[in-house]
């Protein structure tokens, strides 16, 4: 399969549920260029009332859940969409190292979503207090835990 094919399978899924008001048009794939497993999801986020339920979150998890591993070296992923900042981050934290995605952040935007707005809030340094107030706290008591952590030797990820 190629990318047509695969971005198809993900318009596919993502118009399932976008029909049923379950989420927006949003549709992703994993798939595992060792072994060709597909691991195809939409988002969900109303059906889950989870914000975090989107379509390349949910094929991640998939992926990784089958998988039995957090890391998805090897895999591919493609998606109806620009990732949002979080499905960038969760792409980069699972170790895939190549997206193929249809629309831009502004055409998502211009359908309604924040995902321009959000990547333009992280360029200006996290300003807009109105939006998110981040505060710095007891940063002492959490390094704590941070140097119990570097002196073990549990996996890195």
């Amino acid at each position: 399969m190629d990318a047509k094919a695969y971005l198809q399978l993900a318009i596919d899924e993502a118009r399932k549920t976008m029909n049923n008001d379950e989420g927006g048009p949003f549709g992703a794939v994993v798939v595992d260029t060792t072994d060709g497993s597909l691991y195809v999801a939409s988002n969900s986020v109303l059906a889950n009332h989870d914000p975090t339920s989107h379509a390349e979150i949910n094929a991640i998890r998939e992926a990784c859940k089958k998988k039995g591993t957090h890391d998805l070296s090897g895999c591919i992923l493609y998606t109806t969409c620009y990732p949002c900042p979080m499905c960038l981050s969760a792409s980069i934290w699972a170790n895939i190292k190549e997206v193929y995605y249809g629309c831009t952040p502004e055409d998502a935007e211009a359908i309604g979503f924040r995902d321009d707005y959000i990547y333009r809030y992280i360029q200006e340094g996290c300003k807009d207090q109105e939006v998110l107030n981040l505060t710095q706290a007891e940063r002492e008591m959490c390094l704590d835990l941070f140097g119990e952590y570097a002196e073990n030797e549990s996996q890195r990820y």
